[in-house]
This record gives structure tokens, C-alpha cells and sequence, in this order.
């Protein structure tokens, strides 16, 4: 078998970078989506030349061996579980679930079944943050003891037009942006000990500035700036401060601090990026860039030139299922990742550090000829 039969449900915004970005990869045929709303499925279906069904008939599908699920975050579980039980491999949006028990029981229904389960984010194979693994891997800074990340702005409701969901449970900063900053720190680190964090929420509700809903307001029920502290395996501690009331800052994304210098790590919401590196008494110096495919410019969006290569995860998922090996964006790392994100939401509300239930291996690095290999 040189390729599996991918199946979408979800035929939201996002379901249009899956579909215009697999043709890229090798081992994906797309051969049908699907959609609660059978107009959105039709629409998307025609748009990219598949087949509309609906999620039963996908699910169905024989010719379908992977589900990819692009629901909505609390949606994520069922439908997972629901593929699971088809007999389908899953590849989800993130974050993977809202709750570390639905993450184990996805987990245990997939190993009974022979079954994988990945999950987004992928941007972490990108060419700027793999270049980071390698810089790190080489020991050019030494053993990283420290760091801080941090991604702050003043909320949703400026830009989308149903922010709603952003400021209730299961929404909120660190389990929209988390997944990035925690699935890169993984990639680069390891997994994490234990998190202690504190939270809060500037506003009681939110009032919406863009079109068509300016005026009206949504409640928040979740915390909206949660500042943490993750203590990793190997003894690094970070701190990570995710947040919507923040109307301006000079943070950097990602910073680490190693014992023989420091590394500064692009945004990890994208591919590519310019990473920068400074060691001991040395000036900060932009690092020599590589010749790795997922960092190459390959989309404007409004005027910025961006590498965009989602789906590679996906892609990373189906070679690994064919050739019987662990997949990079693998369901322990996502799970890890969840735990890490409503571990801060927990202590953030009891005020004591919270160890991990779960663990994860590092991802194998994704260089220039493993990534090359993925392309079709």
C-alpha cells in the first residue's frame, strides 16, 4: 500500500489548508469530506473535485482509512472515539481533547484497536524550529536549565466573528495557543514534571469589535491570563504566560537559556522564521538557515510571506502507520500536551503545583532528507 485514503470532517476555514496543502505530500488521497451541515460538505467537495458525504457514510467509508477531524474543540473527543470505533486511523485539530480522562480513554480505545491517533500542531517541523532541535542537539547552548515563552494580545473579539466559544470552558488562551508553544518545547526539551501557574480574568464579558456582531458582548467563564511554570524531566524550568488581556508587551516567543548560551525560537504558529542564537560573552547573531523544505516561503498571506506546510504532520502519521513506526505529532505527545495545559487551569484554581500522570519521548528530528521524504 503506497498511500491511505483520507477522509475530512469538518468543512470549516481550516478544512481548506488540509485540502490545498496534501497534494504535497506523498501517501494522502483525500476521497471525501464531510460535514454536520451537508451544504458546507458540498460546497468543500466542489471546491477541491472529492466527494461530499455524510458522517455516517464516512465513516463507513471503506475507501477512507484515515479520519481527519476538524470539529470544533469540544467535538473533538466524540468524534474521535466515533472513528476509532469505525476501524479509522485519526489525525485531529488541536487541541486533542479538553480533558486528560477523555485523552486516556481515546488512548486505551486506540491501542485495543490497533489504531493511531495524532494531532496537530505540526508547525514544530517546520524548517526554524527544526533547525532549533538541531542547534540544540549539537549542543551550541549547552543544557538547557531555563526559558520563558510567551503569547500575549488583547483577545479574539477584535478580528472573529463568533468569539464566543474563545471565553467559555475549553476555551480560553493556553488551550487555543498552548498546543504550538508546549508540542515545540517538547520537540526541543523533552516532556514536562510538574506546572504551577497562576490564572485570572480581566473582564467578567467580552464586547465584540468586528463585523457582523460589533456591539454585543460574551461572558467569560474561563480564565484568560494564565502565567505558569513547567518544570521539565530533565530539570529545565520555563515559565509560560499565555494571555488575552495584554494590550501590548516586548516578550519573545520562545527563549532558552542553556549553560554555554541562549537560543531565541520564532513563533511557533508558523513553519518558518528567523532563529537567532548568542553564546557566552557573544552578541546575539542570526543563525546560519539550512536548505530544509518546510521552511521555504511558499504563501502570502495579507502581505507576509509565510512557509506553510500543515498537513505535514499528517503526512509524517501515514508514512508512520505504513512503515510501523512512531509518528512525530504521536497521541502521547499530545496527550502530554494536554495534560500540561489544564494542569496549569488546575492550579491555577487550587493554588498547589500539579505532577504529571503522563509522559512522552522526545519526537525523532525531522532534518532536511527526512522532510524531503515526505514530499511527493
Amino acid at each position: 500500500m503506497d498511500k491511505l485514503g483520507i477522509g475530512i470532517i469538518g468543512c470549516g476555514n481550516i478544512s481548506t489548508t488540509y485540502l490545498r496543502l496534501a497534494p504535497l505530500f506523498k501517501g494522502l488521497e483525500v476521497r471525501a469530506v464531510a460535514d454536520m451541515n451537508m451544504d458546507a460538505a458540498k460546497a468543500r467537495a466542489e471546491e477541491f473535485g472529492t466527494t461530499a458525504q455524510s458522517v455516517e457514510d464516512l465513516l463507513a467509508n471503506k475507501a477512507v482509512d484515515v479520519v481527519i477531524n476538524l470539529t470544533v474543540p469540544d467535538a473533538h473527543f466524540a468524534v474521535t472515539k466515533r472513528a476509532l470505533e469505525a476501524g479509522k486511523h485519526v489525525y485531529s485539530e488541536k487541541p486533542l481533547v479538553l480533558t486528560l480522562a477523555d485523552g486516556l480513554a481515546l488512548r486505551d480505545l486506540a491501542r485495543a484497536k490497533g489504531l493511531a491517533v495524532g494531532c496537530a500542531p505540526d508547525t514544530f517541523l517546520g524548517g526554524a524550529h527544526q533547525l532549533v532541535r538541531a542547534l540544540v542537539d549539537e549542543g551550541r547552548i549547552g543544557t538547557i536549565t531555563a526559558g520563558g515563552a510567551a503569547f500575549m494580545n488583547h483577545g479574539m473579539e477584535h478580528w472573529h466573528p463568533n468569539p464566543d466559544f474563545f471565553y467559555l470552558p475549553g476555551g480560553g488562551p493556553i488551550l487555543d495557543m498552548g498546543p504550538y508553544y508546549i508540542a515545540n518545547m517538547i520537540n526541543v526539551i523533552g516532556p514536562v514534571k510538574r506546572v504551577a501557574a497562576l490564572t485570572s480574568a480581566a473582564h467578567a464579558e467580552r464586547t465584540i469589535s468586528s463585523e457582523p456582531r460589533k456591539g454585543q458582548t460574551v461572558p467569560v467563564k474561563t480564565p484568560t491570563n494564565i502565567h505558569a511554570l513547567l518544570e521539565f524531566q530533565n530539570g529545565a524550568t520555563v515559565t509560560l504566560s499565555t494571555s488575552w488581556d495584554i494590550w501590548n508587551h516586548r516578550r519573545g516567543h520562545i527563549e532558552l537559556y542553556g549553560t554555554e548560551g541562549t537560543i531565541y525560537v520564532p513563533d511557533p504558529n508558523f513553519f518558518g522564521g528567523q532563529v537567532e542564537i548568542a553564546h557566552r560573552d557573544g552578541p546575539v547573531a542570526e543563525a546560519k538557515v539550512w536548505d530544509h523544505p518546510f521552511g521555504k516561503i511558499n504563501q502570502d498571506h495579507s502581505g507576509r510571506p509565510l512557509a506553510n506546510y500543515r498537513t505535514a504532520g499528517l503526512a509524517d502519521m501515514v508514512q508512520a502507520v505504513m512503515a510501523g513506526r512512531d509518528a512525530r505529532c504521536s497521541l502521547d505527545r499530545a496527550l502530554h500536551g494536554v495534560e500540561v495545559m489544564t494542569a496549569a487551569l488546575t492550579s491555577g484554581a487550587d493554588g498547589a503545583f500539579v505532577t504529571m500522570q503522563t509522559t512522552c519521548t522526545r519526537p525523532a528530528a525531522l532534518g532536511p532528507d527526512e522532510a524531503r521524504a515526505l514530499l511527493a
